[in-house]
């Protein structure tokens, strides 16, 4: 019968033998603190640049495994329309240099007018910039529009109605056998002034 002792003091270094032959062949596929294994397997020595998994950061090889650098990434343009992953950080490879209006593009710095009476341009920040004409009150009572006109014109120059009459500004107009009627000055929209003197003259002789 074997005492526990013995065993404890006899064969314990041949287990320490054992337990060390044993690591002796782990230790040949385990690489902590002598180098890093990246996932196909290559093996890094320390001090080694390495790109663990799928990571396009660079990382070192050191005696506690990869250590990575968590780089702060510029941001990216807020108008780039072509972004590259293929460093550590996203770069922007091309930059919007258009703008979009009402479905159509502009070049930048184009000016355009997308109506008549709308002035645009293309800004450098891709956004349109655009000026709505403001028409002054016409001078008459008949305006046109003219065909890429933005305001409407008096073709035949400043009246007013008298009556149901439009007659022109700037003369005293006859309108019937008593009423001779002018247009206020300045205030096209008003109806004209008109008096009855040459019919009260007829009726008096």
């Amino acid at each position: 019968m074997v005492s526990p002792a013995a065993i404890n003091h006899e064969d314990y270094p041949a287990d320490e033998g054992d337990h060390t032959s044993n690591n002796n062949d782990l230790i040949f596929d385990d690489y902590r603190g002598k180098g890093c294994v990246d996932d196909s397997g290559f093996v890094y020595k320390l001090g080694e640049r390495l790109f663990p998994g799928h990571s396009n950061c660079p990382c070192v090889c050191t005696e506690d495994g990869p250590v990575c650098d968590q780089p702060d990434c510029p941001k990216i343009h807020p108008k780039c329309t072509k972004v590259e992953h293929n460093g550590c950080c996203p770069e922007c490879k091309e930059v919007k240099n258009f703008c979009e209006y009402r479905g159509k593009t502009y070049k930048i710095l184009e000016e355009f007018k997308p109506s008549p009476c709308e002035w645009c341009r293309c800004e450098p920040n891709n956004e349109v910039h655009c000026v709505v004409g403001d028409c002054a009150v016409p001078e008459c009572v008949n305006p046109v529009y003219e065909p890429e006109q933005c305001c409407p014109v008096c073709k035949n120059g400043p009246n007013c109605f008298a009556g149901t009459t439009i007659i022109p500004a700037g003369i005293e107009v006859k309108v019937d056998e008593c009423n001779i009627c002018h247009c206020h000055n300045g205030d096209w929209w008003k109806p004209a002034q008109c008096s009855k003197r040459e019919c009260q003259t007829k009726q008096n002789s």
